[in-house]
Order: C-alpha cells, then sequence, then structure tokens
C-alpha cells in the first residue's frame, strides 16, 4: 500500500491498532493467571481506544496534542525474540509485549514523517508517545518479574 495520502496513512494505522488489539486478546486467551489475562485484555481496550481516536481524525476530528517524551527503558531491545505459541508463558508475552509496542512507536513515527500536514503529523507523533508509555509499562513490569522470579 502506497501511504501518498493523510486518509491512506491513518486508514493503514486504523488496521494496525486493531491488529494490536486482536494481538493483545490473543495473549490474554493464553495467560493462565487471571489477573494476568486481565492486564493483556486492558491493553487490547486501550489499542481498540487509539482505532478510535484515529477514526474521529479521519471523520475531521482532532485530538489535543501532547508531546511529552516517554523514557525507554530498552530492556525490550536487548531480550531474544520469542514465537506467539500456545504454551506462552507470562516472561515470554512480556517480551513479545515490549517488542511489539516498540514497533508500534516506530510505525507512528515513519507514518508521521510521511504526512506534510502538521496538524496530522502531531496527531502520529501523540500516538507513538502513547505506544511508547505502553512498552514501558511492559519494561517495569518484566524488570519486577524478572527479579521475582531470580
Amino acid at each position: 500500500m502506497k501511504l501518498d495520502s493523510v486518509d491512506k496513512i491513518l486508514e493503514y494505522a486504523i488496521g494496525k491498532e486493531q491488529d494490536a488489539h486482536d494481538f493483545y486478546i490473543g495473549l490474554s486467551v493464553q495467560m493462565k493467571r487471571p489477573g494476568m489475562k486481565d492486564v493483556f485484555e486492558g491493553f487490547a481496550k486501550e489499542e481498540l481506544g487509539h482505532r478510535k481516536k484515529l477514526e474521529g481524525i479521519r471523520a475531521g476530528k482532532m485530538m489535543a496534542h501532547a508531546e511529552k517524551k516517554v523514557m525507554d527503558l530498552k530492556i525490550g531491545d536487548y531480550l531474544i525474540d520469542v514465537e506467539l505459541d500456545q504454551d506462552i508463558d507470562y516472561q515470554q508475552a512480556l517480551i513479545l509485549a515490549m517488542k511489539a509496542e516498540k514497533a508500534a512507536f516506530k510505525l507512528y513515527h515513519d507514518l508521521a514523517s510521511a504526512t506534510d500536514n502538521a496538524e496530522v503529523k502531531a496527531i502520529l507523533l501523540n500516538l507513538a508517545q502513547e505506544e511508547a508509555k505502553h512498552k514501558l509499562r511492559f519494561e517495569i513490569e518484566y524488570d519486577d518479574y524478572a527479579f521475582k522470579e531470580n
């Protein structure tokens, strides 16, 4: 898909948010501990919120801009890749989630650079920061979990 218009950029991003929602629902189903199931269901719900924001933008409603940079612990950057399968454990699920959020952050930065529309660019950068917040939450959880387990 050639992303040569704001509408195409938004359409692509909406699809990616739906994919992220489905990814987190898939992880939630595999969690044996109810609390962890709830965590991933919560992230799925947040991704739907992002999709709704993007759909609102596409419909002509713009959201407020907040480009406060989010800290990156870079924990996920140094972990090996894991495969999504039926026997995934909590630590592996956190690694997958960190890497997914990093990819979403990069996606929004790349989409922002693909448009000349300053307002849409600001919105996409805002969404990138929201994805960075998600990654940070997973990194903190991973750090806490790994520390308790070892």
